[in-house]
Parts: structure tokens; C-alpha cells; sequence
């Protein structure tokens, strides 16, 4: 039995136009997502047969596969909900009137400003060698928020920090739209940027800062 499924898009197809075609958002999450999903289930299977028969053989290819798909799966879950369109509220920057002054404080915080939050943001995901994302994460130990460049989709990450708003810099996400011009493609993606949905889940991770056993 799957122990991963994919998750339903928040809106339909065209929600996300003109910073996304249609065309892309039903590639990829249709079958770009659809196969991180399927990836994770199968090498599930395949650890539980290695279990079952002691054969070890293969442990390092499978570990690396059930990190590289749970992760692609986990993120792609996190960014369609971190996409609202501009029309319903997505885009613009966090403010205390829209109900989002926590987030937006936390960031002034953690650096300096939105502008120079942005600019980190938008560098990180732009410059990503190959494949990745740019990543807002919040960091329990310093209890504030970190800007992480993620290799694929498991590389370069912190222990114990958590993703609350992920920009998707894998050429799959936008080359049939915005071919090869990744950074065009990463500054529109702050015209549909759900302040709602990454403010819940500062919230939410927040409130787990406990869960972090450093020591017994």
C-alpha cells in the first residue's frame, strides 16, 4: 500500500497566470511531482525487500533515492500552497494589516529588512548550479528565520530547520515558459507569493522549537 500520495492542487490549472502558464503548473505537478511521489513509494518497497532477504547491497543507492524523492515530494507540497494568485491576495510583501505582522517582523529581524530578505531569496534560488530551490526556513536553535540554497531537492540543508516558503528553481518549473532566463522566472515568483499560507506556517513551526532534542 502507497504510504505517499500526490496532494491536490489549492486551485485549478490557470490560477497562477501570467506568472505561470497553465501548461507548467499540470506538467509539473501532474508528472514531475506525481513521479517524487511514486519514487518514494518504490523505494519504500525496496528497503522492505532488503529488510526481509538481509541483502545490503544496494543501501547506499536506495538511502540516497528515498532522500532525493521524499524531499522533492515534501517541497512540491509546500510550494503550491506557498502560490496564491495576485488577484486573491497573493504577492506584494507581508505586512501587520493583512493579519501576516508576525512573519513580517520575524523577517525585519532575521535581516535587516523585507528588501535585503528579498534580495537573499531571490540571489539564493537564481544561482542555484543545476537544479534546486531557495528557501525560507525557520531555524529553532536562534529561534529565527535562515535562507537556505537547496541542491536538488535534499543537498545543502540545515539539521532541524524547517521550510515555510520554497521557490522552485528546477528548469522543469519554468523552461517551457521562461526558457533559460531562470532569473526572470524567480522574480515573478513574488507576484504570487501566498503571505497567508507561509505565515501559518511560521506559526506552526514555532510552536514545534520544542521538538528539537538536543540533548536528553
Amino acid at each position: 500500500m502507497a504510504i505517499y500520495t500526490l496532494p491536490e492542487l489549492p486551485y485549478d490549472y490557470a490560477a497562477l497566470e501570467p506568472v505561470i502558464n497553465p501548461q507548467i503548473i499540470e506538467l509539473h505537478h501532474d508528472k514531475h511531482h506525481a513521479a517524487y511521489v511514486k519514487g518514494a513509494n518504490d523505494t519504500l518497497e525496496q528497503l522492505a525487500e532488503a529488510r526481509d532477504k538481509e541483502s545490503w547491497g544496494a543501501i547506499n543507492g536506495l538511502e540516497k533515492n528515498l532522500a532525493f524523492h521524499l524531499s522533492g515530494h515534501i517541497l512540491h507540497s509546500i510550494y503550491w500552497h506557498n502560490m496564491n494568485s495576485p488577484k486573491d491576495g497573493g504577492g506584494g510583501e507581508p505586512t501587520a494589516a493583512d493579519g501576516v505582522g508576525e512573519l513580517a517582523d520575524a523577517i525585519t529581524e532575521s535581516f535587516g529588512s523585507f528588501a535585503k530578505f528579498k534580495a537573499q531569496l531571490t540571489k539564493a534560488s537564481a544561482t542555484t548550479q543545476g537544479s534546486g530551490w531557495g528557501v525560507l526556513a525557520y531555524e529553532p536553535l536562534s529561534d529565527r528565520l535562515i535562507v537556505e540554497q537547496i541542491y536538488d531537492h535534499q543537498g545543502n540543508v540545515g539539521q532541524g530547520s524547517t521550510p515555510i516558503l520554497v521557490f522552485d528553481a528546477w528548469e522543469h518549473a519554468f523552461y517551457l515558459q521562461y526558457k533559460n532566463q531562470k532569473v526572470d522566472f524567480i522574480e515573478a515568483m513574488w507576484q504570487v507569493v501566498n503571505w497567508q499560507d507561509v505565515a501559518k506556517r511560521y506559526e506552526a513551526a514555532k510552536q514545534r522549537v520544542n521538538s528539537l532534542l538536543l540533548a536528553p
